[in-house]
């Protein structure tokens, strides 16, 4: 995993916006999802998720962004939320998930109408937020993360067939969560990460990319 110091980060990428920021590695994207143990000890054995304890039957988030995740989940410290899972997804796999992601909420810049935005909830098997970012130290940014829920069939697909890695960074996670801790915030080390570009203009269109 590479990393480069938390300080150095925050003044590279951009402050305000609503883009896709997380790490690219050759044609995949990671993504972060929170879990408790079992979950994720199932799913870093078997590299798919299932298992007694996961469920398909609800909607669930995936985020490219490793501060957001971090501060969702307390940095693995919030019940059902104590392992961090880093997973390596297809950039395209990534898309396709995009393509169907419809606004949890109604968005004038992307919806003509309310009727239209709830006409695509109905059928959609994905939902999208924007949310504002957070720093280490879960202070909020100007600056609009984006968080993606999955369910049914394109859940399954995701858990079962799409997925390249599945690693648990929870060590990682607790041993930067001590320096932010600590307040010595220029020691912290995070993800590398950038703006990553779909390069579809329908795709940033719907997700309201701007």
């Amino acid at each position: 995993m590479k990393t480069e110091k938390y300080i150095t980060q925050k003044e590279r990428l951009p402050k305000t916006g609503r883009q896709i920021i997380g790490c690219k590695e050759d044609e995949n994207i990671i993504v972060y999802q929170a879990f408790n143990p079992q979950i994720a000890h199932y799913a870093v054995a078997n590299q798919q998720f299932g298992g007694n304890a996961y469920s398909f039957n609800r909607m669930s988030w995936i985020k490219p962004g490793f501060l957001w995740m971090m501060y969702r989940a307390g940095w693995a410290t919030k019940e059902q939320q104590e392992n961090i899972l880093r997973i390596t997804l297809p950039l395209i796999h990534f898309k396709t998930i995009l393509q169907q992601a419809t606004f949890s909420s109604f968005n004038s810049d992307v919806y003509a109408t309310k009727d239209s935005w709830k006409a695509e909830l109905e059928k959609t098997q994905v939902r999208l937020q924007w949310d504002p970012d957070h720093d280490a130290y879960g202070n909020k940014q100007e600056r609009k993360a984006i968080q993606v829920g999955m369910k049914d069939e394109i859940l399954k697909k995701f858990c079962k067939e799409w997925i390249v890695k599945i690693e648990d960074i929870t060590d990682f996670v607790k041993k930067e969560h001590e320096k932010v801790l600590a307040n010595k915030i220029e020691e912290v080390n995070v993800p590398y990460e950038e703006v990553i570009a779909l390069n579809d203009e329908a795709i940033e269109q719907r997700i309201g990319i701007q």
